[in-house]
């Protein structure tokens, strides 16, 4: 007897009945059905026809195909199909077909939008079974699918996507406009209202109410001098210039000044990524915006650096320039309406003077200058140096404040690692390389982006396996030549304490010998 094969039942289906059909289908072209997670959440919504449809290809193939491996080809247009069939295969995406829970739906659009599905096909079927949906539930479906072994340069490719499909249907976005929010806060009742609510989930973070955290980001973007009103200063300088410039290069202009001035950005983007960014995911286990926006940022500031250096503006130049821009716009409102809130839920007041106190380490961005917080500023007033008495070595002995004063007379940046990978000490003072105070105590890893993160990885498991002492790094830093030296740091029997980073401005030496005679 023939093996029958139904196109009106779902592809999960015909493989759970007949296995071989995954290979076959395959090699025809359908590679994401060798992916068990795609086949078990997509494959249950997706028919073959509507598989073939999407990926171009001919059903004439198809059924030549089956019909060659023994199956005797049934449903397609025929009696058999029944009228609900015929409704499910006009709208495969029917909520009696999803899975129950909300996350497992939105991650079922998210990999129908990784197979290729178009969005707008994929957008009609969200809208019709979703009113709204919370940032956090698009930041958790992104990590399940990821935890789940979809690859993160996959997740990183689809963000912008991702983006495009749930824009206008997060609850944030149906709170009035962050702008608004703001000015409305800044009325005094309003404000004094607001920061009530701040107060009273700050003490408690995981009982912290979702619903409120858009009011809660937008009230602490009205306290002048708070790390989120400045963060929001310069978002609302930078969306303007990145309109002007997508205009202008409608027009035929050519906008490389643009370019030149929005790279600043990039400002912006470090103190994301060295105060907000490691932060989530160490303290709070949020990974996403680490994981996905931090590589998103780097890419577009790396692809207006390009576009900068390029001489030759011509069709191609302008359509990168173009894509870059929408992506820099698509990344203040991921800022506004996914990560600034989720950090004013769970950042603590104290985390916040913290990363107040940071933020001073860096340039202006946009002319923002980051203001004076003045209950921030009243907090590190009033601390005291509690440690006394003096600190003995083998070389002498001097007191704390000798000790620390000293560490920062030397014109070199000084980090150190201990051997659990634990940042334990930064100098203090301006540097080129950003140490934030908030990332004592931190895992160094999560300090770095993670195209860096590998390299660091090696040199620490070189050095703790006893391969190397030494890794120099030679580099530009803002037109001046630099030194970078990570040292093991190791006892007088060789074991392994932790790593040293050693930052040297090389400029007056160079001067000095290559100065003529």
């Amino acid at each position: 007897m023939a093996k029958q094969l139904d196109l009106n039942r779902s592809v999960f289906e015909l493989a759970q009945e007949y296995p071989e059909l995954i290979e076959i289908m395959a090699e025809l072209g359908f590679s994401e059905i060798t992916k068990k997670p795609v086949l078990h959440s997509v494959g249950k919504i997706m028919t073959i026809s509507k598989g073939a449809k999407m990926k171009g290809i001919p059903m004439e193939k198809i059924l030549d195909s089956f019909h060659a491996h023994g199956f005797e080809v049934i449903g397609e247009n025929g009696p058999e199909k029944k009228k609900e069939q015929q409704e499910a295969e006009a709208a495969p995406s029917d909520e009696a077909t999803l899975p129950k829970s909300r996350t497992e739906q939105l991650k079922a659009y998210l990999r129908r939008l990784g197979a290729g599905e178009d969005l707008e096909s994929v957008r009609a079927d969200f809208v019709a079974h979703f009113r709204d949906v919370e940032a956090s539930e698009i930041m958790k479906a992104e990590q399940e699918l990821m935890q789940e072994g979809t690859p993160l340069s996959e997740v990183q490719k689809l963000c912008d996507i991702h983006s495009a499909l749930f824009h206008g249907a997060t609850k944030e976005e149906q709170i009035a406009n962050a702008e608004k929010a703001v000015e409305e806060s800044l009325q005094k009742e309003k404000l004094a209202e607001a920061m009530k609510k701040v107060q009273a989930l700050q003490e408690n973070p995981p009982q912290v109410n979702y619903a409120d955290k858009n009011a809660r980001a937008a009230a602490l973007a009205a306290i002048p001098g708070h790390p989120l009103y400045t963060f929001t200063k310069e978002n609302e300088v930078l969306a303007p210039l990145l309109k002007d410039a997508l205009e202008k290069l409608a027009h035929g202009a050519d906008i490389n000044d643009e370019i030149v001035t929005l790279r600043q950005l990039s400002i912006h983007y470090a103190k994301k990524g060295d105060l907000l960014y490691p932060h989530l995911k160490v303290k709070y286990s949020i990974s996403g915006p680490s994981d996905v926006m931090w590589t998103v940022d780097d890419e577009i500031r790396d692809e207006m650096g390009a576009l900068v250096k390029e001489t030759h503006h011509d069709a191609a130049w302008k359509e990168r320039a173009q894509a870059v821009l929408k992506r820099a716009d698509e990344m203040i409102y991921k800022e506004q309406n996914i990560l600034f809130p989720i950090c004013a839920v769970w950042f603590t007041e104290g985390e916040w003077y913290g990363i107040y106190r940071d933020s001073k380490d860096y340039a202006l961005c946009f002319g923002v200058e980051n203001g004076v917080w003045e209950a921030a500023e009243a907090r590190q007033s009033i601390q005291e140096n509690a440690a006394s008495g003096e600190i003995v070595m083998p070389g002498g002995h001097m007191t704390l404040e000798q000790l620390t004063a000293l560490l920062n007379t030397l014109p070199v940046e000084i980090t150190f690692v201990d051997a659990d990978n634990i940042n334990r000490f930064f100098n203090e003072g301006p540097k080129v390389f950003k140490r934030p105070g908030m990332a004592i105590d931190r895992e160094v890893f999560s300090c770095h982006p993670p195209k860096i993160e590998v390299m660091v990885r090696a040199i620490i498991d070189d050095f703790r396996a006893g391969r190397r002492d030494i890794v120099p790094v030679w580099m530009e830093k803002g037109g001046r030549s630099m030194l970078v030296r990570y040292m093991a740091v190791r006892d007088a029997q060789r074991n392994y304490l932790g790593t040293v980073e050693v930052v040297e401005d090389m400029e007056a030496a160079k001067a000095h010998f290559t100065k003529e005679e």
